[in-house]
């Protein structure tokens, strides 16, 4: 059983940096997709980023590109997602999520979720 716990969410403004954390405990590296989703008001999850040591993959939404990054320390079974140049759009609540195998950018195929952490971006 794969435990995930975030941290590191907050408020800041346009243009600001957060980093979530994210530990994980009981899951083979080499074989499991981990990643971020985010879910705002009134919208669907979303693939943020997401990684996999395994097959050397990693995706990024179109809408982070080029101002976050998803990285991993395996010897720590943590996983980190530095936000820079953040927006308001940003805004969500951040959840940690792994599954082993390929990684999806659809939320329903991950079995482990982490209880989340909010975001929140003002202009």
């Amino acid at each position: 059983q794969v435990k995930l716990v975030e941290s590191g969410g907050g408020s800041v403004q346009a243009g600001g940096s957060l980093r979530l954390s994210c530990a994980a405990s009981e899951y083979d590296p080499s074989s499991y997709c981990m990643g971020w989703f985010r879910q705002a008001p009134g919208k669907e999850r979303e693939a943020v980023a997401l990684t996999s040591l395994g097959s050397a993959y990693t995706y990024y939404a179109d809408s982070v590109k080029g101002r976050f990054t998803i990285s991993q320390n395996n010897a720590d079974k943590m996983m980190y997602l530095q936000m820079d140049s953040l927006r308001p759009e940003d805004t969500a609540m951040y959840f940690c999520v792994a599954r082993g195998g390929v990684c999806s950018t659809y939320a329903y195929p991950y079995k482990y979720w982490g209880q989340g952490t909010q975001v929140t971006v003002s202009s």
